[in-house]
């Protein structure tokens, strides 16, 4: 399998889907002094594989609450990850926060938005922490990246010729609004070298994901192989992981 040589990663929503495959993977092949902070909203869920995870690895994996929509609950988790960090930082943000909302009210396009955007900001200081104490010049994703999870759905280009198939607005509105917040990040943190871009995954099958897609451990192995390559080349840029089954 995969793995990528970054030492401390976030990757939230970790107790499904991709979230949950990338910390199967990383604990299976972890790097010396690499340490995974999982972010789930019910990290208490007994028998959750998130949480035998962390206890079969207890020395890679910390599991710690998070509720996205929640500003106090993001506030706690970013002091709690700080506190735990070290004076090295954080080298990954994996932003995987996602919900298949349907309705077409503002309000759950604003929730959908905050869920995908995990106010990044909060992060930012052990990003740049990160990058100052890699000592060593440009990007890389083993240095500081931040790497959002982007999906079909946030395309402006491709979703009316979906979307009786996929009627999902406050998502689709989210991501597209996320992909664009990338770009703009990536301009705003090109001076503290860190690299910010998006990851398709491929069409998966999670929970919104269909029969006609890749297995979360085949994209998951894919996303890794790609992370672990990533350099300024890359910086603002959509990358494609797997292959896109429609």
């Amino acid at each position: 399998m995969a793995a990528t040589k970054a030492g401390k990663i976030l990757i939230t929503e970790a107790k499904r889907g991709l979230g949950l495959e990338m910390i199967k993977q990383l604990s299976e092949n972890s790097c010396p002094n690499q340490h995974i902070f999982a972010a789930c909203r019910d990290p208490d869920v007994p028998n959750s594989e998130s949480k035998e995870l962390a206890r079969k690895h207890p020395s890679v994996i910390t599991i710690i609450r998070l509720d996205a929509d929640d500003p106090s609950s993001v506030k706690d988790f970013a002091k709690k990850v700080g506190s735990l960090l070290g004076n090295n930082g954080l080298n990954q943000l994996v932003n995987n926060a996602d919900r298949k909302r349907k309705l077409i009210e503002i309000e759950s396009i604003v929730k959908s938005f905050k869920a995908t955007n995990c106010n990044l900001p909060e992060y930012l200081p052990y990003l740049q922490m990160a990058a100052k104490a890699s000592g060593t010049p440009g990007m890389s994703s083993n240095k500081a990246a931040v790497m959002k999870i982007f999906s079909v759905v946030g395309s402006i280009s491709t979703m009316p010729s979906i979307y009786e198939q996929f009627p999902t607005l406050p998502y689709g509105a989210s991501k597209a609004g996320c992909n664009m917040l990338t770009v703009l990040a990536a301009e705003e943190f090109k001076a503290d070298e860190i690299l910010c871009m998006t990851l398709h995954p491929g069409w998966v099958k999670t929970e919104l994901g269909g029969v006609k897609s890749n297995t979360a451990l085949e994209s998951m192995e894919g996303m890794l192989r790609v992370i672990d390559s990533l350099t300024e080349k890359q910086h603002a840029v959509l990358q494609t992981t797997c292959k896109l089954i429609l």
